[in-house]
Parts: structure tokens; sequence; C-alpha cells
């Protein structure tokens, strides 16, 4: 009998080999040497913060995405007018090399309520504090949470504190935090006589807007730890549509209930927050998202208006499949949760440039 049966593979030629190894070893193409992966090397006694930022381009997953948003973060700050060419139409002024070197990118940014309950507050704070975005919209939460804060902290807990417990308990679990009933108490006595004042000067000097309101919050509150006090200092518009969604909606409720009246438009705001990218010409505009739902919305889709954002940078969590808004991503979108990805963004790019660190 032949010898072509059996597992001893004496009858596998070497045709057959050499078609197998062409299958299993096709020769690669040829990639570009700069996209190598490589991370950071903590054998070098002198890698710094920026160093170790300055890896996580190359360094894969998410990462690598962390160091894309970097890289166009910095974009957004290093432009200037005077790198483009002057347009057909713009006036004379406008032609000036003085002023094209002065105009900057646009930059919107836009949070969830919950990065204002935790420390990104403080970030977010260094950011408005010395007028390094240009428009703020947030969620409810995002405006009364920074305020509370002023008058009572917040303190860690944990994820499986159970809520019936603490609700027993007078404490308020956000995630990881615990937040004492008596910070709303506190909450309450201090925006209500805010209110009655914005009702009595309703008739005779503001038609009220969630801006204009969030505006005279950030005033009277006066705390230097509170982004709301920066913005109204630097007069850096905070919109947030959905004012009522939260406390402050419950604030409102109660002031209706025993002192009815104040109107606050929410149309007028609509228009406002449009006009800040329609109108930003000849500025680009450059937006800067953390989380999703209704702040994501409002940002995105005042920049459509001018045909879209120059440059986009996303943080959340949210993904594509259900095909939300808040889900949707370019490709400098990161996947990661903000409270640790934020604070390194922030590190390499507004902090560095303020510091002029190296």
């Amino acid at each position: 009998m032949g010898s072509n049966g059996g597992g001893d593979g004496a009858g596998f030629n070497t045709d057959a080999l050499e078609g197998v190894r062409a299958i299993l070893l096709k020769p690669s193409e040829s990639l570009d040497e700069s996209t190598r992966i490589a991370g950071p090397d903590f054998n070098d006694a002198g890698l710094s913060l920026a160093g170790m930022l300055g890896s996580l381009a190359s360094t894969g997953f998410q990462a690598s995405h962390l160091g894309d948003a970097i890289d166009v973060v910095n974009q957004m700050l290093d432009w200037r007018l005077s790198q483009e060419k002057p347009s057909v139409e713009c006036d004379e002024a406008e032609l000036d090399p003085k002023y094209r070197e002065s105009v900057k990118c646009k930059i919107f940014l836009g949070f969830t309520s919950n990065l204002v309950s935790s420390g990104i507050r403080d970030v977010i704070r260094f950011l408005v504090q010395h007028h390094m975005v240009d428009v703020i919209v947030t969620s409810a939460g995002g405006i009364e949470e920074d305020l509370i804060k002023c008058l009572g902290p917040t303190y860690r807990g944990d994820f499986s504190l159970p809520g019936a417990l603490l609700r027993s308990k007078g404490l308020n679990r956000i995630g990881n935090l615990l937040l004492p009933n008596d910070n709303y108490c506190k909450f309450e006595k201090w925006i209500m006589p805010v209110l009655d004042q914005m009702l009595l000067e309703q008739s005779t000097k503001n038609v009220w807007t969630p801006s204009k309101v969030i505006g005279r919050l950030g005033k009277e509150i006066n705390d230097e730890s509170s982004y709301l006090y920066w913005a109204h200092k630097n007069n850096i518009p905070v919109y947030c549509p959905a004012l009522t969604d939260g406390s402050i909606g419950d604030m409102l409720f109660c002031h209706a209930v025993h002192n009815p009246g104040l109107i606050i438009d929410i149309v007028q705001d609509v228009r406002l927050m449009n006009d800040e990218a329609i109108h930003a010409t000849p500025r680009k505009t450059g937006v800067i998202i953390l989380g999703g739902g209704l702040p994501k919305h409002h940002i995105c889709n005042a920049n459509m208006l001018r045909n879209g954002a120059d440059y986009a940078v996303y943080i959340n969590t949210a993904q594509e499949f259900d095909g939300s808004d808040s889900g949707a991503h370019p490709d400098e979108a990161v996947h990661c949760d903000a409270t640790i990805a934020f604070p390194l963004l922030v590190a390499a790019t507004f902090a560095h440039k303020f510091h002029g660190a190296n």
C-alpha cells in the first residue's frame, strides 16, 4: 500500500506547503514608521508629566484617541486668523496684521451635571477663571451643583450604598459621591431672596432668560471657587435650555407657589446660543464636549448652522449602536470616564500653555 494516508504528513508535498506559507506569511505592506506603537519609558528618571502625556498617542487603544484629542485641542489654541488668507469680501480692518494675529478660535465647552458634582468642577473653574473658553452649555445640575458646593461640601461614598438607607439618613448619592440634604436646604435659603429680587426687576429692568438667570446667580454667589462666579466676571455666557431639570426647578416651583409671576424666556436664549456659532466668523470654532445629552446636542446644533465646527473633541462613555446623539462621535472621540480623561487633556493643553511648562 502507498504511504499517502495517516497523519504523519508524508503525503503533504512541498508545493502544498508553500501554498500554506503564502497564506500564513503573506508579505506585509509597508507602514508609516511615525505610527509605531510605544508607551512611556519609566526607566527614564527624568520622564515628566508632559513627556508621559506626549506618549499617549503612540500607546494604542483609547490612550491614542486621547493623544489625538490633545493634538486637536492644541490646534484650537494655536489657531490665529493670521494663518488664513484674507477672504475676498473682508473689510479693511480685517486686513490689519495685528488684528488678524489677535483673532483666536472660539471654543465651546459642554458638560453634564455629574461632572460638576465631581472634582471636574475645579478643572472647569480653572478654564473659566482664565477665560480659556468662550461659550458654555450645561444641564441644570451643572448650574446648581456649582452653587451648592459654595454652601456645603460633597463627600466621597460608594457606588453600592443603598438608596433607601441613604434616604433615611438624609443623604443623596450621585454615583460614589454623597451630598447631604442640608446642602439643598442651604441652597433654598440662599436662592429664594435672589428669585424675589429678580421678580421685582422683571417689570422694569430685565426680561429673564436662562442665561441671564445663571449670570445673576454667578454674580450673587460671589465665591471664587465657583465657575459661575468667574463666568459672570469674565462675561462668558452659560446656557442651560433645561434650567428646570433639577433642584433649581424645585426652587422655581416653590417660589411660583408663594410668589408667582417670574417668567424665564427660553426662546430668546435659543437664538442667542445659536448666534454664538452663526456669527463667529471670521473666527474658527472648536467644541469640547464632556458627556452627551442636552449640552452636546445644543452645541453641535448651533455649530451645524454655520456648517459645522472646525475642531471637535468628545469625551464620553456612550455608544453609537442605539442611534443616540450622545453616542455619535467624530474621529477625535475618547471613550473614557471624563473624570480620568479631562484632567489629562487639560494638563497637556490649556494648563501647559498657561504655565509655560516644558
